[in-house]
């Protein structure tokens, strides 16, 4: 009984912190995955950096409570990322393209002005679901076995 208080309040700046931390990594990781088609970023390290703030999650607060905040099998996110990178692919093929090409466009958006949308933001989305559904599955799996 007494081991476990000691952990819970040793926990106090763990929880803290990772309650702060989230909400930072996680915005920083959109900007990096919305940057990343012109710019340094992309689906593979927001991915990376958003699945390190879960990780975050479950070891400050545990498994149970990242399972309820993200309901959802991560192998089956994964899956359905690496249909969506893959899959995607495919599609400028059936218009005479190569594999992966990518299209893109200027448009006038209210809120952000002139804005480029690019169709590798499509392929940036599976990448980014593989990382994190894989990496997630693999953390979850270790720390769940004891």
């Amino acid at each position: 009984m007494r081991e476990n208080e000691e952990n819970k309040e040793n926990n106090i700046i763990l929880t803290t912190i990772g309650k702060i931390a989230l909400f930072i990594v996680v915005a920083f990781s959109f900007f990096l995955f919305f940057a990343g088609h012109s710019n340094p970023g992309g689906g593979f390290i927001a991915g990376l950096m958003t699945a390190g703030a879960l990780a975050l999650v479950f070891l400050a607060f545990g498994g149970q409570v990242l399972k309820e905040a993200i309901p959802f099998d991560f192998k089956i996110v994964a899956a359905i990322g690496l249909v969506l990178g893959v899959g995607y692919g495919f599609i400028p093929m059936l218009f005479g393209d190569g594999f992966l090409t990518q299209y893109f466009a200027y448009y006038y958006l209210p809120v952000f002005g002139k804005t480029e949308l690019t169709t590798a933001l499509i392929f940036d989305l599976g990448v980014y679901l593989t990382v994190v559904g894989g990496a997630l599955t693999v953390i979850t799996t270790i720390g769940e076995d004891r």
